[in-house]
């Protein structure tokens, strides 16, 4: 359900927010992608760079749905944050990588871009961005301003 720009505010925010959030828990790979705008923009930070277009965007979720949360051993929601434009979340996800499991903090943003998600702006270590994007990684381009 999409919501018209005069109609948005910060509830209308975190109700998109969290729909993404749970069709992505759920796997419904096409309803995810129904909550985004037609060329999303998913940047990671610190490393500076980015994906763009609904191609890339999908074969992501596709890798994050497949197999990163079947190594994720658990997560936590630490502290949320909220405004008319965006939702963000700080996690600690308990993950396996071939060294052992390791704990790393995340902070994920998703923008709203006129009832959609733009997009996202994702924080954390270079390890758990490289798994969480999988086969996408040696596509992403850099930030250029």
């Amino acid at each position: 359900m999409q919501t018209s720009a005069s109609n948005w505010n910060a509830a209308a925010m975190r109700e998109l927010g969290m729909r993404h959030a749970q069709l992505e828990a759920e796997g419904k790979l096409d309803l995810v992608m129904d909550t985004l705008v037609a060329d999303p923009v998913y940047e990671f930070w610190p490393i500076g760079l980015r994906m763009r277009g609904r191609a890339k965007v999908r074969r992501y979720y596709e890798h994050l749905i497949s197999t990163f949360y079947g190594e994720q051993k658990s997560y936590r929601l630490i502290e949320e944050w909220l405004s008319e434009r965006s939702l963000a979340q700080e996690y600690e996800m308990v993950v396996q990588f071939d060294s052992g499991i390791e704990a790393h903090h995340v902070i994920g943003i998703l923008f709203a871009e006129n009832g959609l998600l733009g997009g996202e702006r994702i924080w954390g270590s270079k390890a758990i961005l490289k798994k969480m994007v999988g086969p996408v990684w040696d596509e992403l381009e850099p930030i250029e301003d």
